[in-house]
């Protein structure tokens, strides 16, 4: 028996809630769908992929492995369903500037599509944070930038957002607020904190926590995804970070819940940034294009 595209949707679905009822909500599927289809997916690999209990489903080694061959799969085919930019002979170099949590979390595999489909285009990246690369495009050290534009202030820069990433609670696998109807920054008050702090987060975060009269019992203040991944999973602490950077597991392989909160936690905005009014170069063109095909257009302002 073969192994389906369905089937590798299914089964990273359900690795990343963690739960068939909630990969079926996410899917618009029935949960009779999911459980039948990763059934036969495993039969097919000969190994089970999860194990099953009361609080939902546990990757086991194997599905571990088997979920980084999954999202290869699955990038390979969004890019060959939804990218028509033609492979072209356009050449030169383009200068791109860009912050810790993009070119650890979004960039790389964009950056090897461009590659491939634009062998002749050199593409030099330098790691920045936000004002370096603001001051950097304003005095034209760089051309264009990839970064939070949602923390973008500078009104001589121009911003293309190409992905809002949802920002929810990240909790252990057995964490008791997952029990609740209802979690909030109230409930979150509560808790150990672990605070982000790279690419403004901690700035970010006490932004939304100003608005409500709770705030942060931070334990733990760190650069560090990582780390708050870890001590999150092994339950030492939550903590608030957006889908772009959760990986459902830590190294130690122990998996991480999420929790969509009641309360309004902005999304964090990823896209281009370039001086106003620049004169786009050739190179400059193909690299917004790029991702404006790969993220369906989006809006400029």
């Amino acid at each position: 028996m073969s192994i389906s595209f369905r089937q590798i949707r299914y089964f990273v679905a359900t690795a990343e809630q963690g739960q068939i009822t909630q990969a079926a909500i996410a899917l618009a599927v029935s949960q009779s769908a999911i459980t039948t289809a990763i059934k036969d997916l495993e039969a097919t690999v000969g190994v089970d992929l999860f194990v099953r209990s009361p609080q939902g489903m546990e990757l086991t080694e194997a599905g571990r492995q088997f979920m980084f061959h999954a999202y290869d799969i699955l990038n390979k085919v969004q890019e060959v369903t939804t990218l028509t930019i033609p492979t072209d002979s356009v050449e030169g170099s383009l200068t791109v500037a860009a912050t810790y949590t993009v070119i650890g979390y979004f960039l790389p595999n964009h950056l090897e599509k461009l590659k491939r489909h634009f062998p002749k285009l050199d593409i030099q990246l330098i790691e920045l944070n936000r004002e370096a690369i603001e001051e950097g495009l304003l005095t034209n050290r760089y051309d264009m930038a990839v970064l939070l534009t949602s923390n973008v202030l500078n009104p001589d820069l121009s911003t293309e957002t190409l992905l809002s990433s949802k920002r929810r609670l990240w909790v252990a696998s057995k964490h008791p607020l997952l029990q609740h109807e209802s979690v909030g920054l109230k409930e979150v008050s509560a808790e150990p904190y672990i605070m982000l702090t790279v690419d403004e987060a901690a700035h970010t975060a006490l932004k939304y926590w100003s608005k409500t009269p709770d705030q942060p019992r931070v334990t733990l203040r760190t650069s560090s995804v990582e780390a708050v991944r870890s001590m999150v999973a092994n339950g030492q602490g939550v903590a608030i970070l957006s889908d772009m950077v959760l990986r459902p597991w830590s190294l130690e392989g122990r998996r991480i819940a999420t929790i969509v909160l009641r309360d309004l936690v902005p999304a964090m905005d990823v896209g281009l940034a370039w001086k106003r009014n620049a004169k786009f170069t050739p190179p400059m063109e193909v690299f917004r294009s790029y991702f404006r095909q790969a993220f369906y257009l989006p809006t400029e302002r």
